[in-house]
């Protein structure tokens, strides 16, 4: 079985705090830069994956001093962007039944997410407490509400900044806050134990807290809430955009004073 601590993803996708920002700050820069050089961020795919900017076209000076240069956006509406078509990508995965599982990154072949940390954590929950049968339906409990928790996680940056273990664990401590199963911290200390582990309690719960705060800063986005940064989005991406949004208005009051004429 494939194990996280020789994997990819912990070589390449788990990140420090000031690591990640720069990233960020890295691909925003170049999207300006691309923006300054072809007056539009819009990139061709090509069939084998690799990708590159179009040329500048002829008129694209035009275009720019016409409209003035489209604004490019900033790092946190990115991220505003990012957060909003993940919340929807969960719901398309609700609606279809998708499993939450399943993940990619950079094209390595495993990713790991805290589904299945999670689904161990609480394996060894159940021997920890010896439950009884209503323990049972109190862990039971506790576990679907955990899976609520790892979704919202995985929607902030700390599967970027965090191992899924952790991601997990953090999911269970607000599963176990709401249900009030048992003493967690002793729990806790069991599992280290257990494993090993050289993380002493007070570091573990840094990190848990670390991830529960970033978690408490989720905003659910509506459309309507999007709409501004979509908008500059797609002049980023099409400056011409403008202009075939003001015939396609155009044309729709011609065909509705026709229709009344």
């Amino acid at each position: 079985m494939a194990d996280f601590l020789t994997s990819t993803h912990r070589a390449k996708w788990i990140f420090s705090p000031q690591d990640l920002k720069e990233k960020y700050k890295a691909a925003n820069q170049r999207a300006r830069q691309a923006l300054e050089k072809y007056g539009a961020t819009r990139m061709e795919v090509d069939i084998d994956g690799s990708w590159s900017y179009p040329e500048p076209q002829p008129d694209a000076k035009d275009i720019v001093e016409k409209h003035s240069r489209p604004k490019p956006l900033k790092t946190e509406e990115e991220q505003l962007l990012r957060t909003f078509y993940e919340f929807k990508i969960q719901d398309v995965c609700d609606a279809f039944k998708f499993p939450r599982k399943i993940q990619s990154l950079g094209f390595d072949l495993i990713v790991y997410a805290p589904y299945r940390a999670l689904d161990g954590f609480v394996d060894v929950m159940e021997e920890f407490i010896e439950a009884n049968d209503d323990q049972l339906q109190t862990l039971k409990d506790v576990h679907e509400t955990a899976k609520v928790e790892s979704d919202k996680i995985m929607l902030t940056d700390a599967p970027l900044l965090f191992p899924p273990g952790q991601l997990a664990l953090a999911a269970l401590y607000r599963a176990n806050e709401v249900h009030g199963l048992l003493d967690f911290e002793r729990y806790v200390g069991s599992l280290l134990s257990r494993q090993h582990d050289t993380h002493s309690i007070s570091e573990l719960t840094v990190s848990l807290n670390a991830i529960l705060s970033l978690v408490s800063k989720l905003v659910t986005l509506t459309a309507t809430d999007m709409k501004h940064v979509d908008r500059k989005l797609k002049l980023c991406r099409d400056p011409s955009s403008h202009d075939k949004s003001k015939k396609r208005k155009h044309r729709s009051k011609e065909s509705s004073s026709e229709l009344h004429a």
